[in-house]
C-alpha cells in the first residue's frame, strides 16, 4: 500500500461530547510527529448543545484547505450528526468509526456504506463508563491517532502539557482512554496511511486565522482596541486582550459596534493605531462611523470576519458575503481601503500590511476575513518577518496657519496630534476647506473629495495587491480563503496537462485595473470562484476591470466550502 500525502478525518458529536478537544489534540499530535495540517470546525449556532464536527487535513505539506471528502469519520455519537450531511462527504473507501449505542447512522453514512464504505462500531461512550473519569471523546482521539499512524507517546507528552494543571489524576484517567482508543484500533485498518513527514529544522507554529490577524495588527504598530464580542471575530479579541497589555496598550470591551468605532476613531485622532474586529452585522453598523473616519481623514483598521447571512444569518458557519457592503456600503464617495488574506497564515501579512497602508494613507480600512478561515488552526512554518509598520504623517513644527487638509503633493496631508502647537483642527464629517473649516462650496467639496480618492490611486502598492501564479490561457480567479482550494486545483490541474494560472487579489479597493490587466494578458477564459449566493466577486470584476468573453462562475452561499476537487473538475471540464 503506497503512502498519500494527504488524509482527511471528521470527528462528529453532540455538543459537550468534547469533538473539538479531540480534534485539536490531534493536530497538535499530527504536529508533534512532524506532519503538517489545518483543523476548522462546524457547529450549531446554539449557545450551548446542539452539534459539534471537528474536520482535519492532515499532511506532508502545509496545507489551506480541506479536501472534498473524507477518509475516515469517528463518531463520538450520532446525535444531530445528520446535520452535517451535507458538509462532510464520504466516500466509497471511507471509514467510519461508531458507538452503537449512539443513535443511529445519518442517511449520508448509509449511503457511502451501500456504495463500499466501512462501519466499525466501538462502543465508546460504554468503555468510557467502565473507567474512573473515563471519557469518550479521549476514546476516539486513541482510536483516530493509531489509525493515522501517530506514536502514543507523543499523544502521553500532549495529555501532560494540557492535563497537567488539573493534577496526575486528570493527566491518568485521559492516557487510559487514549490508550483503549488505542487498543479498539489495533486490528483496524484505515485503508491508507500518511508518507513519513520530512524533517523540519525550523519551530513550527500552530495558530489559527484569528489569532494570525491579532498578531499581525500589533506588528504592524496598533496598540489600542475597542470592541463587542461577536462570533466568529471574538478569538481576535481574546488575544488582544493580555498581548497588548504587554506591550503598553489596551483592548476595551465596548457596549456596542457603533461604540467601538467611535471610540478606535478618537484613539486614532489622538496619535494611537486602533482597531477593531466584528463580523457582517457589526459592520452594517459601523457604517457612518466609517464614512466620519474617511471624511476626517482618520485611519482606523477593521477586520470583518465574516459569516452566513443576512441578520443574525449562521454566525458558526462561513461565507465571502460582506463583499459588496465592504466596498460599496459607505454613503457618497468615500474612498477607502479592502484588503482579504488568502490564508491563516497570510492573516498575518495582511493584516500588518492593512495597518501600514491607513496609517500611511490616513483612511480608514476593512479587512475581509471569514469563519473558516478565522476560526481554522493550522500546523506551519514559522511565517517570514516583513518589515511594515504603520507610519503616519505627522505635523510637527507649524509656523503658519495648520492647513489640516492641505491640497497637492501626494494629497497625504500632515496630521497634527492633539497638544502639537498650532495644530488646532476640527476633525468631523462636513465637508471642509483645506484648513477644516466648514463650508458647503461646491469648489471645496470637489477638492476635497479629490484629494481622498488621488492619495488612494497614487500610492505604489507594489506586488502584494495580489496573488499572481502560473500562466496559461486559462485563468482562476479567486479571493480569500478559497485562494488556497483553488491553488491545489491548479497544481494538479497543472499535472494534468492543462496551462493555467492563479489570480487572487489581496487589495479589493481601490481597484488595480492596469495591474489586473498584466496579470490577464494572454488569458482568454476565466474561472471565477467565490462563495456568495448572488455572485458578488464576479460582479465586482465586470464592474472593475476588463474580463475576457468567456467567463464561467462557481459560487454558492456557505455553509457548503468550495473544495480542490470540484474546482480542478471544472477547470478540467473547460480545458478538454
Amino acid at each position: 500500500m503506497g503512502g498519500r500525502t494527504s488524509i482527511s478525518v471528521a470527528i462528529v458529536g453532540s455538543g459537550g461530547a468534547g469533538t473539538l478537544t479531540a480534534g485539536g489534540l490531534l493536530l497538535e499530535a499530527a504536529n508533534a510527529a512532524g506532519w503538517y495540517g489545518i483543523l476548522t470546525r462546524s457547529v450549531g449556532p446554539q449557545i450551548r448543545g446542539g452539534e459539534a464536527a471537528a474536520l482535519l487535513r492532515i499532511a506532508t505539506e502545509p496545507v489551506d484547505c480541506i479536501a472534498d471528502r473524507y477518509d475516515l469519520l469517528v463518531a463520538i455519537d450520532w446525535l444531530n450528526a445528520h446535520r452535517f450531511d451535507a458538509e462532510i462527504t464520504l466516500a466509497p473507501t471511507t471509514l467510519v468509526i461508531g458507538d452503537p449505542r449512539g443513535g443511529d447512522a445519518p442517511p449520508s453514512v448509509t449511503a457511502a456504506m451501500a456504495a463500499g464504505a466501512r462501519l466499525i462500531d466501538i462502543p465508546m461512550k460504554e468503555m468510557a463508563k467502565a473507567m474512573p473519569n473515563g471519557r469518550a471523546n479521549m476514546i476516539a482521539l486513541g482510536v483516530t491517532a493509531k489509525l493515522l499512524g501517530i506514536d502514543r507517546n507523543v499523544l502521553s507528552d500532549l495529555l501532560r502539557a494540557r492535563f497537567g494543571a488539573k493534577g496526575k489524576a486528570a493527566v491518568e484517567a485521559n492516557r487510559i482512554a487514549v490508550d483503549a482508543g488505542y487498543g479498539a484500533a489495533a486490528q483496524i485498518d484505515l485503508g491508507a496511511r500518511l508518507d513519513k513527514p520530512k524533517k523540519s529544522t525550523s519551530k513550527r507554529w500552530l495558530i489559527s486565522g484569528n489569532e494570525a490577524t491579532a498578531l499581525g495588527a500589533v506588528r504592524g504598530g496598533i496598540r489600542f482596541a475597542a470592541a463587542y464580542p461577536i462570533t466568529p471575530a471574538t478569538e481576535i479579541l481574546e488575544w488582544l486582550a493580555p498581548n497588548l497589555q504587554q506591550l503598553g496598550g489596551t483592548l476595551l470591551q465596548a457596549e456596542d459596534e457603533l461604540a467601538s468605532i467611535n471610540m478606535i476613531i478618537g484613539a486614532s485622532f489622538g496619535g494611537v493605531p486602533a482597531l477593531t474586529a466584528t463580523s457582517g452585522p457589526g459592520l452594517s453598523l459601523m457604517i457612518e462611523a466609517l464614512g466620519l473616519a474617511t471624511a476626517a481623514e482618520i485611519p482606523i483598521v477593521v477586520i470583518d470576519v465574516m459569516r452566513g447571512g443576512p441578520s443574525t444569518g449562521i454566525p458558526t458557519k462561513s461565507e465571502q458575503a460582506d463583499l459588496n457592503v465592504a466596498i460599496h456600503g459607505l454613503h457618497g464617495d468615500a474612498p477607502h481601503l479592502v484588503l482579504a488574506p488568502q490564508s491563516v497564515a497570510d492573516c498575518l501579512f495582511t493584516t500588518q500590511w492593512t495597518v501600514f497602508l491607513a496609517e500611511a494613507l490616513q483612511v480608514p480600512a476593512i479587512v475581509l476575513s471569514d469563519q473558516f478561515m478565522g476560526q481554522a488552526r493550522v500546523a506551519i512554518e514559522r511565517p517570514a518577518d516583513v518589515a511594515f509598520i504603520g507610519r503616519r504623517l505627522t505635523a510637527t513644527e507649524i509656523a503658519a496657519p495648520y492647513k489640516r487638509y492641505a491640497l497637492g503633493g501626494a494629497s497625504v496631508s500632515p496630521i497634527a496630534i492633539p497638544g502639537t502647537l498650532g495644530g488646532q483642527y476640527t476633525a468631523e464629517g462636513l465637508t471642509h476647506t483645506e484648513r477644516g473649516v466648514p463650508t458647503s462650496g461646491a469648489a471645496d467639496h470637489r477638492a476635497q473629495l479629490d484629494k481622498r480618492r488621488d492619495k488612494l490611486d497614487r500610492f505604489d502598492y507594489g506586488n502584494h495587491w495580489a496573488t499572481i501564479e502560473g500562466d496559461g490561457e486559462i485563468a482562476v480567479v479567486v479571493w480569500g480563503s478559497l485562494t488556497g482550494a483553488a491553488r491545489e486545483a491548479v497544481t494538479q490541474a497543472h499535472a494534468d496537462g492543462a496551462n493555467v494560472k492563479l489570480v487572487a487579489p489581496r487589495l479589493l479597493w481601490p481597484v488595480r485595473p492596469e495591474q489586473f490587466a498584466a496579470a490577464l494578458k494572454g488569458v482568454k477564459r476565466v474561472l471565477v470562484v467565490e462563495q456568495t449566493h448572488s455572485a458578488q466577486f464576479h460582479r465586482y470584476l465586470r464592474a472593475h476591470y476588463d474580463l475576457p468573453k468567456d467567463v464561467h462562475v462557481l459560487h454558492r452561499p456557505g455553509p457548503l466550502t468550495i473544495g480542490p476537487a470540484e474546482i480542478h473538475r471544472a477547470i478540467m471540464d473547460w480545458s478538454s
